[in-house]
């Protein structure tokens, strides 16, 4: 389905050749500016001119017609090209607009995103609508196509049938296919699977892997089976094994995995200093630690680990914008390219004090542009507040499991013996376990286990927040879990929790239960609210969001609970169905 051919028309591209003409007046002139020129790898002096969207010239000559141009000075300023993020989970409770919004702040002027939340909640003509949309704000979104739901979700053939992948590959905004979570199938003779990567290949399209702990021999078997990147390197061990495989190694710094500092020392110990197959992803981390920014951070850390200066930049753009073939576009600061330019007050500091993304100013002098993204009519593509027709009762949350799943961290876990007793309505508070039930949004089946690790006081938490949008419910008091449901239930969608009777945090989250519409600072004051007292009732580990996201999806061991049930994912089996209502 491809929305758009090419991105400038007959009529734009002659009005850019006007501008060298003098015919026509650049919008916007950046005179003297010292710029990053990933050409030369050379910082050099220019005059760069700028038409709506598009730098149209780079070099040493100005125009003849500067009328109602904007001129600026850059003679005490430092221009690098916008930064690109190649790894986004875009509904980590933001959404991709709010996402965007605020990582233009921080010079992320780029995000290609993970698709999943669209394909398992809108229908391909919504979800298409609102990609096309996002074509008029100022940042440049590009997407991915999953090839599976990374959980065993119900008519999964339905979801992530062959027709919808197919269009969604065709998509002119979409560059990959994957993330492979669902590789081990792929190695099993998923024949389907295998079928996406080669039609993706066909069009020229890259394929995400995600293969943690991967052997060199597993490593070789999905480079040869159409993987060309993967993110999931912990160790210098694990990228050199990646780039001697021929990767593109994608460096992680995430709230789950805040792998680089460690990387590139490992780097360092191993020798590795060659950064050409080397880019930088935050991985979807969640919004408050993005508080002190984004692919900037990754930056200033390269920098600090001695990363030469324009690697670390080159990392954050230009290798991206090359990999996937859109640096005829993107990633440089070039005659012809998107203008998607951070002015920085130093070489060392990478955070910008202005931004212009598609020749448009979104941060200036160090202050956002009001209004630069306006807001958006979510209902129109179909994310509408979660509407829930159907009653939690008392018989919902009756559990006899013999076993249960243990947390050995945020997303890990493992199955224990149930040896406490569970028939009453109440657990005491001197052990960590809890009641969880995981239920359909549309309330007709439901599975009962207990949570081991999650908390040792808590009376209640319900979420709409989960890999597939079904309903998260934990706690010690199931009185106090049917409030918190009801509570979300009126809130249409979010995290509530309750204790005593009363609502003691909530965050709403009204598109369509799994994303706030709210802008990314004040999601991260509710979010840093929901943390704070989630630890003070015994929540020992890092990320509660990722936790809640997790529970349900195989692509990590060991005990998931999903739609079809409790799954082990080693053995591939459901272990208990999930009940019908």
């Amino acid at each position: 389905m491809l929305e758009q051919r090419y991105r400038w028309k007959n009529r734009q591209l002659r009005m850019h050749v006007s501008v060298l003409d003098g015919t026509t007046a650049p919008t916007i002139l950046l005179k003297n500016a010292l710029y990053l020129n990933q050409t030369f790898k050379k910082w050099m002096r220019a005059n760069i001119w700028i038409y709506d969207d598009r730098i149209v010239y780079v070099g040493e000559n100005l125009p003849a017609n500067t009328e109602n141009c904007e001129i600026i000075d850059c003679t005490e300023q430092i221009l690098v090209p916008g930064y690109i993020e190649p790894h986004a989970h875009p509904f980590q409770l933001y959404n991709p607009h709010t996402l965007a919004a605020y990582a233009s702040q921080f010079g992320t002027t780029t995000l290609i995103n993970d698709n999943m939340a669209l394909a398992l909640n809108l229908p391909k003509r919504e979800a298409f609508s609102l990609l096309r949309d996002f074509r008029s704000i100022p940042s440049t979104m590009f997407w991915w196509c999953r090839f599976d739901s990374q959980t065993e979700i119900l008519y999964e053939e339905e979801t992530f049938s062959h027709s919808k992948i197919k269009s969604w590959l065709e998509h002119d905004a979409v560059l990959q296919g994957g993330e492979l979570t669902g590789w081990p199938k792929l190695l099993n003779g998923d024949d389907m699977m295998l079928h996406w990567i080669q039609e993706a290949k066909r069009m020229r399209k890259k394929i995400e892997g995600h293969f943690p702990g991967a052997s060199e021999k597993t490593l070789a078997k999905m480079m040869l089976l159409g993987a060309d990147c993967d993110h999931e390197a912990m160790t210098g061990e694990e990228i050199y094994n990646r780039l001697m495989q021929g990767y593109m190694v994608s460096l992680r710094y995430s709230s789950i995995r805040p792998d680089l500092p460690k990387i590139l020392d490992d780097m360092k110990r191993m020798g590795i200093d060659a950064y050409d197959r080397l880019i930088f992803n935050t991985d979807g981390a969640t919004s408050t630690f993005y508080e002190q920014g984004i692919t900037d951070a990754m930056i200033r850390i390269a920098i600090e680990k001695d990363v030469p200066v324009i690697d670390a930049y080159n990392m954050a753009s230009v290798n991206i914008a090359r990999y996937y073939g859109i640096d005829h576009l993107l990633g440089n600061i070039a005659t012809g390219r998107v203008a998607n330019i951070n002015f920085l007050s130093s070489v060392e500091n990478p955070t910008p004090v202005s931004v212009l993304a598609k020749g448009k100013w979104v941060k200036r002098n160090g202050m956002k542009v009001e209004d630069a993204y306006p807001s958006v009519d979510w209902s129109q593509y179909g994310l509408k507040p979660m509407e829930l027709d159907w009653e939690l009762t008392m018989d919902d949350l009756q559990f006899s499991m013999p076993f249960g799943i243990k947390m050995e961290n945020s997303v890990i876990t493992k199955p224990y013996s149930i040896a406490i007793d569970v028939s009453g309505d109440e657990l005491t508070t001197d052990h960590d376990e809890c009641f969880f039930t995981l239920i359909d949004r549309k309330g007709k089946w439901r599975i009962n286990t207990m949570l081991k690790g999650f908390a040792n006081n808590l009376s209640a938490l319900a979420s709409s927040f989960s890999n597939t949008g079904d309903i998260i419910l934990i706690g010690k008091n199931k009185q106090d879990m049917l409030m918190a449901f009801n509570r979300m239930k009126e809130l249409d969608g979010g995290i509530v929790l309750v204790e005593e009777g009363e609502v003691i945090c909530e965050l709403q989250l009204p598109l369509a239960g799994i994303m706030s519409n709210l802008p990314m600072e004040e999601l991260m004051v509710q979010e840093k609210r929901l943390l704070e007292e989630l630890k003070n009732r015994g929540y020992s580990f890092s990320d509660p969001i990722y936790s809640l996201l997790f529970f349900s999806t195989t692509h990590l061991p060991y005990i998931r609970i999903t739609q079809q049930g409790m799954y082990d994912v080693m053995n591939k089996t459901v272990l208990f169905p999930s009940i019908m209502r």
